[in-house]
C-alpha cells in the first residue's frame, strides 16, 4: 500500500497529519504509528529548512508492505546530500538525522533529476 502527501511550505503538520490518516488506515496501532510519524516529522522539517527552494514543494511517499515493513520517502528541490551531525548539547539543532537513524532498519539519500529524495524503512 501507498500513500502519497504533496505539500507547500512550510507543511510539516500537514504531512504529519496525512501519513496519519494512512497509517490509521493500513490499521497501524498507536506505537508504531507514533514512531513513523516521528521519522516523517524529522526528514520532512530537514526538507523545510535544508531542502527548501523558493516556490517548489516537497513530497512525502510512505508504503506499509506485507513483511511489516514501512518506508518513509521525502524529497525536496535541493541538491546536496544531508548528513549525520555531532551537534553540542548546547545546539539547537542538529540531531534530527540521528533521530532517524536510531529509529530506521535502514536510511540512505537518492538524487534526483532535480533534488533529492532521504528515505528510511522502519520494521514494525
Amino acid at each position: 500500500m501507498d500513500a502519497e502527501v504533496y505539500t507547500r511550505p512550510p507543511s510539516v503538520p500537514h504531512a504529519r497529519r496525512a501519513a496519519d490518516a494512512a497509517l490509521r488506515a493500513w490499521g497501524l496501532d498507536r506505537g508504531s504509528a507514533a514512531l513513523v510519524l516521528l521519522v516523517v516529522s524529522e526528514l520532512a522539517t530537514n526538507a523545510v529548512c535544508h531542502g527548501r527552494v523558493r516556490g517548489r514543494y516537497f513530497e512525502v511517499r510512505i508504503a506499509y508492505d506485507a513483511e511489516k515493513l514501512v518506508g518513509v520517502e521525502v524529497s525536496d528541490p535541493r541538491e546536496g546530500c544531508p548528513a549525520l551531525a555531532d551537534p553540542t548539547p548546547d545546539d539547537e539543532s542538529g540531531r534530527g538525522l540521528a533521530i532517524v537513524d536510531t529509529l530506521a532498519d535502514a536510511w540512505g539519500v537518492r538524487e534526483r533529476i532535480v533534488g533529492k529524495t532521504v528515505w528510511a524503512r522502519i520494521r514494525l
